[in-house]
């Protein structure tokens, strides 16, 4: 049996998704699809809108098989980690291949690139390091360091976010030496960051949850942009449990967190570098929402996005010396099922016996230094929740079993 894999966050589900779904099951015509997607924190350090339980039902009905889950120790971290994780998580299900979405479109230009790239390593880090002496931030470091030495139509524009991420995913298979082949489609319509609905059938996430954020909250608004079964999911949620998760519902969390912090704690979680603990102390006590806080912390050099995924480090107390070592050897050590449809499950009988990590059906009885942190990840996302809710969604975490499909009869079983 073939299977080919995507990498995703479906933050939610959407139409866009589903054409680069339809068009990497055209393009590979693979026996099984396999969605590595991240749980409850995403890369951008933002908290998943809805749980994964119920991005994994969108997927399912959507027409994935199998969805498992990207750790939280990659899943929050830079485009080169997120990708090494789901690369060897991939590669360890015995994919064939793996189909990402990008601005540029051909899977030629990135092969290209990290050749080019490889020649050119020690030139790059040099002008990076130069930029990053000027005050710019890491990305934009990096990017401005690329383009001043490429200047050629065969290399990828890595100032566009799908095809950075891109780029890692085809390094990744490179530096692990994987029998992964990769493929790209060409990102129709929204970009990325897209705050707007522009198109009559595709939007942004961004623009989704934007939508979803407002004092509304009207699903019927966005409708058009979304499967019924994202829509039938959003519902469900937002119905059961009042709200869907979004950074200003933790900050009275962080804010607590940070309050009984001393600058040399906050000099130990991942990603607090030069001295930033002691700018986030100077503006948190007179902020009053994540949003402002944000604002008053932000500057050239720290980036949004790095901000947003240091607060996640210091909800989860994430530490530099917890991910020093997974960091040294970026490649996942277990796999944990979240949903399979039949045709999923008939792949994993079929390739089981030849998988070398740990298959878990359930959290239960499992302990390694990635799993702890998922561990903590999972604490953090349902803290916001009262009790007894908060220990009901807890034990939910452990000892769910993986959602079962029926993608003939469309329903669960």
């Amino acid at each position: 049996m073939k299977a080919v894999g995507v990498i995703v966050e479906y933050n939610p589900f959407h139409n866009g998704h589903k054409y680069h779904l339809d068009e990497t099951k055209r393009k590979t015509n693979p026996d099984c699809t396999i969605a590595v997607m991240s749980g409850n924190f995403l890369q951008r350090g933002e908290p998943a809108l809805v749980s994964k339980w119920a991005r994994t039902k969108m997927a399912l009905e959507a027409g994935i098989d199998i969805v498992i889950e990207l750790p939280y120790a990659f899943a929050t971290q830079k485009a080169e980690n997120f990708a090494n994780g789901a690369i060897s998580l991939l590669s360890a299900l015995h994919c064939e291949e793996v189909c990402f979405g990008s601005e540029n479109g051909s899977i030629d230009d990135f092969q290209s690139t990290v050749e080019f790239m490889k020649s050119n390593q020690h030139s790059y880090d040099h002008t990076a390091r130069q930029y990053l002496k000027e005050g710019y931030s890491y990305p934009k470091a990096a990017s401005l360091a690329y383009s001043s030495l490429t200047n050629h139509d065969t290399y990828v524009d890595l100032s566009k976010p799908n095809n950075i991420l891109g780029y890692h995913y085809v390094k990744a298979i490179h530096d692990q030496n994987s029998s992964l082949k990769a493929e790209t489609i060409m990102r129709t319509s929204a970009g990325y960051h897209d705050e707007t609905f522009s198109h009559e059938s595709i939007a942004s996430a961004t623009s989704i949850r934007k939508t979803l954020f407002s004092a509304k909250k009207n699903i019927e608004e966005i409708q058009n942009y979304l499967p019924v079964s994202t829509s039938k999911w959003l519902s469900a949620y937002f119905e059961e449990y009042q709200l869907f998760h979004r950074w200003e519902d933790y900050f009275t969390l962080l804010k607590y967190k940070l309050l009984t912090s001393t600058p040399s704690e906050l000099a130990t979680i991942y990603e607090a570098e030069e001295g930033i603990e002691n700018r986030l102390l100077t503006y948190i006590s007179e902020s009053t929402s994540f949003k402002d806080f944000m604002e008053k912390i932000k500057t050239k050099r720290y980036t949004w996005t790095r901000l947003q995924r240091l607060c996640v480090h210091i909800l989860t107390n994430t530490t530099k010396e917890q991910l020093k070592k997974i960091n040294e050897n970026p490649v996942a050590t277990y796999i944990r099922l979240l949903g399979m449809s039949q045709k999923g499950q008939s792949f994993l009988n079929y390739v089981k016996k030849d998988v070398e990590l740990p298959i878990l059906s359930k959290a239960t009885g499992f302990s390694d230094d990635l799993f702890t942190l998922d561990q903590k990840a999972a604490q953090t996302y349902v803290a916001i929740f009262p009790e007894p809710l908060r220990t009901q969604l807890l034990r939910q975490e452990y000892a769910k079993p993986p959602i079962r499909f029926n993608e003939e009869q469309q329903e669960y079983l």
